[in-house]
């Protein structure tokens, strides 16, 4: 069963915003504070939203956490604190009065990805998972660490887009089978702490592939590379716009939401010049992440009360996705 038939709440919140014109906030939230603080700014801003995990968030927090995520209701009681009014007692995503949708991203690792598929068959789903075969790709042959300021050396396979069709297909499938959408990545995003940061051509998403990878892994959202990437950029960014462009005609009759990964640090203008050009689903970490922790580490230093300094930094959380809720065009929209 391709999950693109049925009724998945993150295809269903893609497809509006392709069709609209809009771009929906996909945040990482790394605790219950962060998903609270999202699911309350989506909540006051009348915006649909994505709460995106981390595998090692799922690795840490089970089951358990994402079922608070996607359910746990919090009750309205008399508030405790001066802080904690009804008007701050905030549902999970599922049971948010807009629609939320909870996503993993970046699983590769088939030990996060079985822990996925094997609770949504138990009935703890998420609604979507991002089957990251394009990193898991990547076979380390060598690597010679030179320390200081010498830089890591390394040589990798890079898989075929057949292997890597035939390493995401299995996941997918079982994937569908439990309701559960599916992302890929085509070409291959660097960045991130080890990982190089220079992007070549020979990396980039090939829009005449598209089609035919989409159909053999069969899933249903594309992360293409176009000169993104996970990190920091080293130099201005240089977001190849054809390439969106070019697969917003390739998928022209058939929906095939695209994601926009690796936006730290990138300016506005180009968040929305990626909307325009079809990406529907962004990506966003550390824009709202480093607000948060800065905020709880500053008003503890400062000798404030627990409730109120983490009640500080949910605040710091949710104004962050409010500016994002108004940037994409999403506010209003749920």
């Amino acid at each position: 069963m391709s999950s693109s038939n049925s009724n998945n709440l993150t295809l269903d919140i893609l497809r509006k915003a392709e069709r609209d014109g809009y771009g929906i906030l996909a945040q990482t939230c790394y605790d219950a504070g962060m998903a609270i603080a999202l699911v309350r700014a989506a909540e006051r801003a009348r915006s649909p939203a994505i709460l995106q995990l981390f595998p090692v968030t799922l690795a840490y927090g089970g089951g358990p956490f994402l079922r608070f995520c996607l359910d746990l209701f919090v009750v309205p009681l008399p508030p405790l604190h001066p802080l904690f009014t009804n008007a701050h007692l905030t549902p999970s995503a599922h049971n948010a009065s807009v629609p939320i949708a909870v996503h993993l991203d970046h699983a590769t690792d088939p030990e996060h990805l079985e822990l996925a598929i094997r609770l949504a068959e138990k009935g703890i789903a998420f609604d979507s998972i991002m089957v990251d075969a394009s990193h898991a790709d990547v076979r380390l042959v060598s690597s010679v660490l030179i320390l200081t300021t010498k830089l890591t050396h390394m040589h990798v396979y890079m898989q075929s887009d057949e292997e890597n069709i035939a390493l995401a297909r299995p996941y997918v499938d079982r994937a569908h089978a439990a309701g559960v959408a599916v992302e890929v990545e085509l070409g291959r995003l660097e960045g991130g702490e080890a990982g190089l940061r220079v992007i070549s051509d020979a990396k980039l998403t090939n829009p005449d592939k598209a089609d035919i990878f989409m159909n053999g892994t069969g899933a249903d959202i594309l992360a293409p590379s176009i000169g993104n990437l996970h990190g920091s950029y080293l130099s201005p960014p240089n977001f190849r716009q054809q390439i969106l462009k070019d697969l917003r005609t390739k998928f022209a009759r058939r929906s095939v939401p695209l994601c926009l990964h690796g936006t730290d640090e990138i300016p506005d203008s180009l968040f929305t010049e990626c909307i325009r050009n079809g990406v529907s689903k962004i990506n966003v970490n550390s824009w709202a992440r480093d607000p948060y922790a800065k905020t709880f580490g500053t008003a503890l230093a400062a000798a404030a009360p627990f409730p109120d300094s983490q009640e500080a930094a949910t605040e710091a959380f949710a104004a962050v996705c409010a500016r994002f809720f108004t940037l994409f065009g999403s506010a209003g929209k749920a």
